[in-house]
């Protein structure tokens, strides 16, 4: 049988997944002589066959943990459960990934009504000794009777206020025995049973307690929330007890080697005197700064310090360490490393490789791609409690406080007196755009992470909760319900883009901060990087901000999106509604300089950097009033103004919606398939691009076009539409007497495309992977519903490992993107390839992006810094893993 249980002396940090984080931390810093208590961990793979033992120990861990407590005695010179020299020893979880307060811990394992007498005679302290057997019944009864702590405190406020004290520290020992007895009786009611008095039952039971924490609620969302893995399972750290509760030289302090928020090299943490580890954390006393520790007790503050930096140096990272001072003598009960912000992560990366501590490519690997959204965007302060009222989909990033308002018309009014608001809808169409434009921010109850409300709202960089489904909205009353609470027309609101949370009243936020040391680091990892990053930008200000944060170019500029804006909407419906062609004709030619405008806007700010535009996508009827709408207007006006031109007018509308009205506009009449029926919207799209690059050559900047035909799924589709764009090519060039350089592409989101890719690059200059649609058409999926409806439940139950959506599914829609490259690099070897969905931006996607070599990750202006950073992790990684091979 595997080795299950090891003492710290036999284990080291190279251990973890063996040890967990903590046991391979205790064992390196036993090794390397630092003063910890002894003591011996059993393994993440007893954890496991725990599990599959219908969570039991088996009796081979049981001997070895006896045998360990053994050696464990012997080094200690006290025993489990003595009457005259007790062991005690604290049960701590610890898991391959650090999970700080996940998992549950015992302290002071091995009190009893013997014990607690040996230890008051021993210590000379017996106020010591029964306070410690009281913090022991209560956190055992918690953690492995699941006897609730809150009767436990309440019994204990009632002997404090019945004897008018004030804080724990004035009970004496006789109180302490009183509290105790109550506390026996507290478990005897709730348990139906005595405090067990035998340690070594005691001992076993807590080990129990600590492998089932594993799998308790807040230790499985925590893994979710931080996707980590749920086989690693936890080891159980059995350490000897050092005591911070013996006197005024004694205590007990967490401290971090630089400042967990900023990042500053300065000691960072807190302290008690005459305490447990717990009573840092409880909040039962208030802590002091770990710099008074100095005046405290100077000669310990001098150890510690030197510890510190010695751990530093050993780990080569910013670290967290608890520790207790015992009767004047320091001990070290933990290091990790330091969870931190996003802006301490950086500076903290940059200095230590200033420090020569580390190298660039560590310090690049150092810092979570998906922190830096943190800096990019305002977000809410920790520091303030906050009332969650409701949870939709996070479907753009950013926090926004403002006034609830339901309509667009008054966000824009009250915007303009000076108003912060957040539009709240149950979905909004292009008509809403200057509301969404005029707000903080956007929540919808209806739509999902591609609706409207998001992408818009992405684009722009504000914040947005979608899918909010639990808000009951009334329009008309001007309120939404959740549950009992009503959040009327007006009331204050606080929304987080980022977790998708709906907040009462308003917290405060802390603005985006971009360092000395971001700047720099980002241009570490474009060294480092060998794949392109650019942005999904539709109007001169988002490729602005694409630019400012660093975008190679912009890899998906989606034209439909300038039709959006509440002037064009009702130019685009007379287009749409036109009866003959010339009749659209007209209305295209009101389009064309718009559109015009949009894209010399573009390349302006782009300058010689490609632009990718892809021609209209969606179906016309998305651009026309709800149906659901103009039926209710309709039979409102037969009832109320039969007569009325409003009824006619409103009659054709609703039958021109109909006529456009499809089952399954995802894989209806859209993209190439709308060009092709439709060539002179194509045709208009193409003079616009050609007619704003001829313009910026005539101020001498060079530009480079890439048009891109969209939801192509055969080779002839693309060879129609190719015709129609080279042909207006040529008529502009024969107009204006100017050549434009340009490439013309298409977007792989059909399963049929990535399977016939190397048919379809005989006449792709280039090909862009739309993830987003080829997950849809790949699943069967629409994402709207899915995510909507069962996506959540899928993830939750591991049918899916995630949200496919939001992380590539590499085993499925990722084998067509690898099929789509190499078939269409089999046609054309140098054929350019990139990806231009949502998972442009996530860290694992685009290192599956880097692993198939495309040349580039396209993503939301917003994202580009954490693609540069991931680029460069990616390529900084399997290089090692590469070299590693080689040896």
């Amino acid at each position: 049988m595997r080795r299950m249980v090891y003492m710290f002396d036999e284990g080291h940090s190279g251990m973890k997944e063996i040890l967990g984080g903590k046991g391979a931390n205790l064992a390196e810093m036993t090794n390397i002589g630092l003063p910890v208590p002894y003591g011996f961990t059993i393994s993440t793979q007893a954890c496991n066959a725990y599990y599959e033992a219908g969570k039991t120990i088996q009796d081979e861990v049981k001997d070895e943990v006896l045998a360990s407590l053994r050696r464990l005695e012997e080094r200690t010179g006290k025993k489990l459960g003595d009457h005259l020299n007790p062991l005690l020893v604290s049960v701590r979880s610890g898991s391959v990934f650090s999970m700080p307060g996940m998992m549950d811990t015992v302290l002071n394992l091995g009190m009893n009504d013997l014990t607690v007498e040996a230890i008051a005679e021993l210590t000379n302290n017996p106020r010591f000794a029964y306070d410690s057997y009281r913090r022991f019944i209560q956190m055992f009864c918690n953690v492995v009777l699941e006897v609730d702590v809150f009767y436990f405190e309440q019994y204990l406020d009632e002997v404090r206020e019945q004897k008018g004290y004030h804080s724990d520290p004035e009970l004496t020992a006789e109180d302490w025995k009183e509290v105790i007895d109550g506390y026996k009786k507290i478990v005897k009611k709730h348990t139906k049973q005595d405090f067990p008095q035998n340690p070594m039952e005691q001992l076993f039971l807590a080990i129990n307690a600590v492998f089932d924490s594993w799998n308790n609620q807040r230790a499985i969302i925590y893994r979710r929330l931080n996707k980590i893995p749920d086989h690693h399972g936890t080891a159980v750290n059995i350490q000897s007890m050092v005591f911070g509760n013996m006197g005024e030289d004694s205590g007990t302090g967490v401290a971090f080697t630089r400042n967990p928020s900023t990042g500053e090299p300065l000691l960072y943490g807190e302290y008690l005197i005459n305490a447990q580890g717990e009573d840092v954390v409880a909040g039962i006393r208030t802590p002091h700064p770990i710099q008074t520790l100095k005046d405290d007790m100077p000669d310990v503050f001098e150890e510690f310090t030197g510890m510190c930096r010695r751990l530093e140096s050993h780990y080569k990272d910013m670290q967290d360490i608890e520790f207790t001072v015992e009767r004047g003598k320091l001990f070290i009960l933990q290091t990790r490393n330091g969870k931190r912000t996003a802006q301490a992560a950086i500076r903290i990366a940059v200095e230590m490789v200033q420090e020569g501590v580390i190298d660039i490519r560590e310090a690049i690997l150092r810092v979570e791609p998906e922190q830096l959204n943190q800096l990019l965007h305002r977000r809410i302060d920790d520091q303030y409690e906050k009332t969650v009222l409701a949870q939709g989909l996070p479907a753009s990033p950013g926090a926004a406080t403002g006034k609830v308002v339901f309509d667009p018309d008054e966000a824009e009014t009250l915007k303009n007196q000076g108003e912060k608001v957040i539009l709240v809808r149950p979905e909004t169409t292009p008509d809403d755009i200057h509301g969404i434009i005029a707000s903080e921010g956007v929540v919808t109850s209806r739509g999902g992470m591609t609706s409207h409300a998001a992408v818009v709202a992405r684009g722009m960089g504000k914040a947005c909760i979608c899918g909010c489904e639990s808000l009951k909205i009334d329009v008309k009353k001007k309120q939404f319900q959740i549950g009992d609470i009503i959040i009327k027309h007006l009331d204050v609101i606080t929304m987080d883009g980022g977790t998708g949370e709906v907040i009462q009243g308003e917290i405060p936020m802390i603005d985006p901060e971009l360092s000395e040391e971001f700047e720099l680091l980002l241009s570490w990892a474009d060294q480092e990087r060998t794949l392109g990053v650019r942005a999904n930008a539709d109007n001169p200000e988002d490729t602005q901000k694409a630019l400012e944060f660093g975008a190679g170019g912009i890899g998906l500029c989606r034209t439909e999106h300038m039709f959006m804006d509440a002037k064009r909407v009702p130019i685009v419906q007379e287009m749409i509604l036109a009866q003959t062609e010339e009749e659209r004709k007209n209305a295209l030619e009101k389009l064309l300089p718009m559109q015009q405008s949009d894209f010399e806007g573009i390349f302006e700010v782009m300058q010689e950097l490609p632009v990718t535009i892809r021609l209209l996508d969606p179906p016309l009827h998305e651009f026309l009033p709800d149906k659901e709408q103009l039926i209710a207007e309709a039979a409102k006006l037969q009832l109320t103004e039969p007569e009325s031109p409003e009824l006619k007018e409103t009659e054709f509308l609703l039958k021109k919606v109909k006529q456009l009205d499809e089952s399954n506009p995802m894989l209806g009449h859209r993209g190439c398939r709308l060009g092709i029926i439709h060539p002179e919207i194509y045709q208009m799209q193409a003079e616009a691009i050609f007619y704003a690059a001829t313009e910026l050559v005539k101020k001498g900047t060079a530009v480079k076009p890439e048009i891109m035909i969209p939801l192509v799924g055969h080779v002839n589709e693309l060879k129609l539409m190719r015709q129609t764009v080279i042909a207006t090519a040529s008529q502009i060039q024969q107009e204006t007497g100017i050549q434009i350089d340009f490439t013309i592409g298409t977007m792989i989101e059909i399963p049929r495309a990535a399977l016939t890719a190397d048919q379809i690059a005989e006449v792709a200059d280039f090909f862009s992977f739309g993830t987003n649609d080829l997950t849809q058409t790949t699943f069967g999926f629409s994402r709207d519903d899915a995510e909507g409806k069962f996506l959540k439940s899928y993830v939750d139950e591991k049918i899916l490992p995630e949200n496919p959506f939001a992380v590539l599914d590499q085993e499925g829609v990722g084998q067509l993107v690898k099929m789509g490259v190499e078939l269409g690099r089999k046609t054309k070897p140098a054929l350019k390839t990139g990806i231009c969905g949502e998972h442009g931006g996530e860290k694992s996607s685009i290192e599956f992006c880097y692993l198939q070599g495309l040349d580039y990750v396209s993503c939301s202006p917003y994202r580009v810094p954490l693609a540069r950073l991931a680029a460069a992790q990616a390529a900084i990684k399997h290089e090692k893993r590469n070299s590693e091979l080689v040896v």
